[in-house]
């Protein structure tokens, strides 16, 4: 396939020269894909993906809002361009076993999300395209390569797993801007709390009312905030490798 067959998207992802490029003479051009995608991507680390427009990046740059649609098509492009530069390369994830790998590989993709959970509000228009996003997924399949799992069940798990990641950093992040924007009012939410105890029916709904007597009537976990969310992301991924296993083991297929 000839550049020319490349859609525009992934020839800058890729960073594959535009066909009139390479007979392209005189100076070097000052600005590029990299230089606004790494533009975008300082912008959304600090005011959130919704702080990143074209004209605000551009500014950033000293050039025009024109100027920059010769190196990204439209706000679509750019938001996949700064996903697969964000996303960065995946660490060394070497493991025993298949488990301890997509375990690492979980965690791993975590810790980048938490460190920029713009990420997490960028909506999917498909499937991993960049060279980054494709390192991910190559290290995923490579870590189930000796699980026995066909394709159709490899990539399930990949999807479930990074989706669990995903859905879990956002979760996070949700709270977490709650609480800012709550702070100061622990007494209301406290009374808030005992009244839902109250008003929870164990007769109705005798699960959940177990289940808050447990959460608010107990006495405040001496763990840190960032420890029990560690644990909790541990849990439901452990929850989900289990599922997995059953599919390797012999037994349960």
């Amino acid at each position: 396939m000839t550049s020319e067959n490349v859609p525009a998207v992934l020839r800058r992802l890729w960073r594959v020269p535009e066909p009139s490029e390479s007979s392209r003479l005189g100076r070097p051009a000052t600005l590029d894909v990299d230089l606004v995608v790494a533009a975008a991507v300082e912008i959304a680390d600090s005011d959130g993906l919704g702080g990143v427009t074209l004209p605000k990046v551009a500014k950033s740059l000293g050039v025009t809002g024109m100027s920059l649609y010769r190196h990204v098509g439209s706000k679509e492009e750019l938001l996949t361009l700064m996903t697969d530069h964000a996303v960065g390369m995946p660490p060394a994830l070497d493991a025993d076993d298949w488990r301890e790998g997509l375990r690492r590989w979980a965690f791993a993709q975590r810790a980048v999300y938490r460190r920029r959970p713009w990420l997490t509000r960028v909506p999917i228009s498909g499937p991993p395209s960049g060279p980054n996003q494709i390192a991910w997924t190559e290290a995923a399949l490579a870590i189930m390569s000796r699980t026995g799992l066909d394709w159709a069940h490899r990539v399930g798990v990949l999807s479930v797993i990074g989706g669990y990641v995903l859905q879990s950093v956002r979760q996070h992040s949700d709270l977490a801007e709650g609480r800012a924007r709550t702070q100061g009012q622990a007494d209301a939410a406290r009374d808030h709390a005992r009244a839902l105890v109250r008003l929870v029916d164990p007769e109705r709904f005798p699960e959940t009312a177990q289940l808050f007597s447990a959460l608010f009537q107990a006495p405040p976990p001496t763990t840190s905030e960032e420890a029990a969310a560690d644990a909790d992301f541990a849990l439901g991924l452990e929850l989900i490798l289990d599922g997995v296993a059953v599919r390797i083991e012999p037994s349960g297929r």
